[in-house]
């Protein structure tokens, strides 16, 4: 790696530890389901790997985080930032949290709570989806709270605008910046096509696990280049 990518601006999407309806599948938007134990032991797991000076997500080198504001995914940062161990760094990165509505999930409305399969039931009752079944990447969701595909992507599209104008800045300013998002399942990978500039329709098959790890960043340096890291190496001693 040269020193010019090693400098590049990255952004890293967390996922939310597990809850109740995580686990079993259940859609779950403005429902503030607590972490389940094996969902907070899981966060911690990843911070002890990935989270922390020297590792690959270093506090030193993070400018902004953006989390949702829901339950599931404040404590998910909590536990993120517990792991540091230095009550100095933990209290810098506290003031560079900004909790905002528009790294959400994804309103479910009517289908809060339901299973896929019974989205598609009630849809089906209610005369939709009869040439093809329901996709919420080109359908959206029905009902009070909910949204559709285009409402998703203008409010990624502002988190976007506002992350690739701080890291420009930090480019001009010559100086690293990594950005931590923390959020949901189906947000974060509409986050993901945003951010490659592609339509939430798009076929394109991606898996964020419960406490995983996303990287993003530019090719070749270049704000305007927007990428995927598809593969990240790992700080260690040397």
């Amino acid at each position: 790696m040269s020193d010019k990518d090693s400098a590049t601006p990255r952004v890293f999407l967390i996922r939310h530890g597990e809850t109740e309806w995580s686990q079993n599948g259940r859609y779950t938007g403005i429902t503030d389901l607590p972490l389940l134990p094996e969902g907070e032991a899981r966060i911690q797991q990843t911070a002890s790997v990935a989270f922390g000076v020297g590792r690959l997500i270093d506090p030193g080198r993070i400018g902004n985080i953006f989390c949702s504001p829901r339950l599931r995914a404040r404590r998910t940062l909590e536990l993120l930032l517990e792991q540091l161990g230095d009550p100095e760094l933990r209290a810098k990165l506290e003031t560079e949290i900004t909790t905002t509505e528009d790294i959400a999930e994804w309103g479910y409305g009517d289908y809060e709570g339901l299973y896929t399969q019974e989205i598609r039931e009630l849809r089906k009752k209610r005369g939709l989806d009869q040439k093809q079944p329901w996709d919420i990447w080109r359908d959206g969701t029905e009902g009070p709270g909910s949204e559709s595909a285009q409402q998703v992507a203008d409010r990624l599209d502002r988190m976007i605008s506002t992350i690739t104008k701080l890291h420009g800045d930090a480019q001009e300013e010559k100086h690293r910046m990594d950005i931590v998002v923390v959020a949901h399942g189906h947000i974060l990978r509409a986050f993901v096509k945003r951010w490659l500039g592609l339509s939430l329709d798009t076929k394109l098959e991606l898996m964020l696990e419960p406490g995983g790890v996303c990287g993003l960043s530019y090719a070749h340096g270049s704000i305007d280049e927007r990428a995927v890291l598809v593969g990240m190496s790992f700080p260690g001693s040397r």
